[in-house]
């Protein structure tokens, strides 16, 4: 498998959504990007605020773009605010270095999408993230 697919996309949506009503989290938006980071597929909750797509868009395509969650892309910000700066200027995707974007792999470990949350804190984020990518039988990149 060298590409997500709608299908696989629409099920890591859903299970982010699941999670996130399960855990009692504000109300999130998923984004889900192909491996070059073009979208495939979005959702907002009701009640999610409106700028989300660009939000959950950026955490995820920031982290295929870096071939680092966006999580550990928030600690290079902090590291080297200086270079992720011109990077996201220059980026051909938004980009935010925040955590809740999550690589998702294809059985070779190679990189086949990613999926970005937004609406909860980062770390509620990222652990929704996680669980719609195993939700859909998927893995995320280590």
């Amino acid at each position: 498998m060298n590409r997500i697919s709608l299908q696989q996309a629409n099920a890591v949506i859903e299970g982010v959504l699941a999670d996130g009503r399960a855990a009692g989290y504000k109300p999130l938006s998923v984004a889900v990007v192909d491996a070059g980071g073009h979208l495939i597929a979005f959702q907002r909750a009701d009640g999610a605020s409106f700028a989300r797509a660009q939000i959950a868009t950026g955490k995820a395509a920031g982290a295929l773009a870096m071939g680092v969650s966006s999580r550990k892309l928030g600690d290079m910000a902090q590291e080297r605010p200086w270079f992720v700066g011109a990077f996201a200027a220059s980026a051909p995707h938004p980009v935010i270095p925040a955590a809740g974007g999550v690589i998702i792999v294809g059985g070779d470990g190679q990189p086949i999408g990613a999926v970005g949350v937004t609406g909860d804190t980062s770390d509620n984020d990222e652990a929704a993230a996680l669980a719609g990518v195993a939700a859909a039988g998927l893995k995320a990149q280590g």
